[in-house]
């Protein structure tokens, strides 16, 4: 295994996890092949990663060869009902803290708690000794249970799809990282912007990228997730496609991504 990156080392050593937050309010933009994808990448290295599946449609879940079906507890009871965590964990690749279905309720559900906004983050302590990095994947809105993820995280990590009325959203985004910073969560920080399904092929792909780096700058990762039929394949195989297909281009993508991550990629 390849030496853990500097960051990775320092979680490790402090003994309590970095905490990523996948999100973008806008649907189809490889949030969930991204959270999947860059946690086999780091556990690829030796890092202990948890992956929240906080997205009703459990697609993180099913990606890992999880029935949600089948689920007796899920994310759900962690956050309406404050069941502990560890009981929602499943052991694959990386560990899975799974959804289901429920899930879409728990908004309505969390409405009159108090405290609603940090049921994530305060259910996360009992664990984040156990890790080094934890993952969350979000649903594509920014409605209670991305705010979740957003205040129980350090750091977020932004799936942009390389078309212009894709990148829109990310002003709507900035204003809401905004006001959770301000009100819940002062340590919040975007970590990075990531191009996602890019079609090379295309004038308007690097166009887009163009753009993006022109309004973003250096938050714009270098890595590029380029469309590829592997990721619509692996997850059918409850699989990342770094153990679908270990050497293929998809995989090396985000192992160059998860170098980015833990600070030993050029920028």
């Amino acid at each position: 295994m390849e030496p853990a990156g500097s960051k990775g080392t320092q979680a490790q050593n402090e003994g309590a996890a970095l905490v990523y937050a996948f999100t973008n309010q806008k649907g189809g933009v490889a949030k969930t092949t991204t959270t999947v994808n860059l946690a086999a990448a780091f556990t690829e290295r030796g890092l202990r990663v948890l992956a929240v599946d906080l997205d009703p449609q459990a697609n993180l879940t099913m990606s890992q060869g999880i029935d949600p079906d089948s689920l007796e507890v899920s994310m759900y009871d962690v956050l309406v009902h404050g069941l502990p965590i560890k009981r929602v964990i499943k052991r694959r690749e990386f560990d899975v803290a799974c959804a289901s279905i429920d899930l879409a309720g728990a908004e309505i559900a969390m409405s009159t708690k108090i405290g609603r906004e940090r049921a994530l983050a305060k259910a996360l302590k009992a664990v984040k000794d156990e890790y080094d990095y934890v993952f969350i994947d979000t649903p594509p809105s920014l409605g209670l249970l991305t705010i979740n993820a957003l205040t129980a995280a350090d750091k977020v990590i932004v799936p942009v799809q390389c078309e212009y009325l894709s990148m829109r959203g990310l002003i709507q985004l900035q204003n809401t990282l905004s006001m959770v910073k301000e009100e819940l969560n002062p340590r919040i920080e975007i970590e990075g912007i990531l191009p996602t399904l890019v079609d090379t092929r295309t004038v308007h792909a690097k166009e887009a990228i163009e753009i993006l780096e022109e309004n973003f700058g250096d938050r714009v990762f270098a890595s590029r997730i380029n469309k590829t039929i592997r990721f619509a394949e692996a997850p059918v195989k409850g699989m990342s496609v770094l153990k679908y297909d270990p050497d293929g281009k998809a995989a090396y993508a985000y192992r160059e991504l998860a170098e980015e991550v833990l600070g030993n990629g050029k920028r």
